[in-house]
């Protein structure tokens, strides 16, 4: 009972709350010391090899969401990923179905996504045309009736990848309980094949009624789970795999001012605390910008074929932390990351005056990086 309890509910909990919860079950069950946890010893092994394969860090609290988005899909027909953007929903949904269709016997997974908010509700399910009585077919409804093809030699995931709204998620209870039927306004009735399920990725469930949420298998994903530390593991390792890389040190240098600018300062708390961003923007996406910025910046040392030092590269690595980590800043914030964070950290900065900082605000944010020189120049 203990380990049913705890695989039921585990999935549904923020990062935050599952200590507490794993505590309330020791007091429950004192006597059970160690609770065993399910091996599913095949879809472990495949899982394991596609990280290896796609470059992906295989990271404990990660590897368990995609366990648990197993476990739901084999007990549920309609389920939810839910997170903030760039949290890893996609990516663990697909490493499971990628990685769960070479299981020998295992149909093919293919997903079909679609973002239900970019069209409106009559195209979505279909309308009838007030004039010619004529049944206009929704881009959803087209889509269902393909998915459960009884021809189809593969499973489908429909996946519906934006903000829930009760506009078009209350269409789909009867596709969520029992009944398993999508009933359309011409009063078709589509049935539900065993080779379908119905998933959703959304960032909460602000709006989505109870009579949805209690329908669906939940897997909620806290930023922690992934965090931002492996994007920088695996931008190093497809750039060396695939020999895009400007120096065979790259990585290296890029672990070196990672911790020298990022995690010694800790920089993600300085900035939630002592700076006021324009709009929000989690870490996750200002690693991502830094990681597309830094590559961008490096591509015409890598298209001359041409050798970049550990002094460049700091200068780039400085460049694009200014502009990822605080580009939404208003100007005064901009002077005070100039002064309080890269000056502190001993960054290689642009000789600028007292003067010119004090009257014209100067700060690195005017100025860019020669790929002649290799120095610093302003805009």
């Amino acid at each position: 009972m203990a380990r049913t309890l705890r695989d039921m509910n585990l999935s549904k909990f923020v990062a935050q709350d599952i200590p507490l919860f794993t505590s309330l079950i020791k007091d429950i069950f004192p006597k059970t010391l160690n609770i065993p946890t399910k091996v599913y010893k095949s879809v472990e092994e495949v899982i394991r090899k596609h990280l290896t394969t796609m470059n992906l860090v295989n990271k404990p609290a990660f590897f368990t969401k995609c366990i648990q988005l197993y476990e739901t899909a084999q007990v549920r027909h309609g389920f939810m990923l839910v997170g903030a953007a760039g949290c890893g929903k996609t990516t663990i949904m697909n490493t499971l179905t990628e990685s769960w269709s070479t299981i020998p016997g295992q149909l093919l997974i293919k997903i079909i996504k679609m973002n239900p908010k970019a069209i409106k509700g009559q195209e979505m399910y279909g309308v009838m045309n007030n004039i010619s009585q004529e049944w206009i077919p929704g881009v959803y409804s087209e889509i269902w009736k393909r998915a459960n093809d009884r021809k189809n030699k593969h499973c489908t995931w429909i996946n519906c990848d934006g903000p829930v709204d009760a506009i078009w998620i209350e269409n789909l209870n009867t596709v969520l309980d029992d009944n398993k039927i999508l009933t359309l306004a011409n009063a078709e009735r589509i049935p539900m094949s065993d080779n379908c399920k119905m998933t959703f990725e959304v960032e909460n469930l602000d709006n989505a009624s109870p009579a949805t949420v209690s329908r669906c298998g939940i897997i909620y994903v806290s930023p922690p789970d992934l965090g931002w530390e492996p994007l920088f593991d695996t931008w190093s390792k497809d750039r060396a795999e695939k020999k895009q890389n400007c120096s065979n040190e790259e990585a290296d240098w890029l672990s070196t001012f990672v911790t020298k600018y990022i995690e010694k300062p800790n920089l993600q708390i300085a900035l939630q605390k002592g700076y006021l961003y324009m709009m929000p923007c989690p870490m996750i996406i200002r690693v991502s910008q830094f990681l597309t910025l830094l590559t961008a910046v490096l591509l015409p040392h890598l298209q001359k074929q041409e050798a970049v030092d550990k002094k460049c590269f700091e200068l780039y690595f400085v460049y694009c932390l200014a502009w990822s980590f605080a580009g939404l800043f208003e100007i005064d914030d901009r002077q005070r990351f100039h002064r309080e964070i890269l000056e502190k950290c001993n960054a290689p900065l642009p000789q600028i005056s007292a003067a010119r900082a004090q009257t014209e605000k100067e700060t690195v944010f005017d100025y860019c990086v020669d790929y002649e020189t290799k120095t610093w120049k302003t805009w």
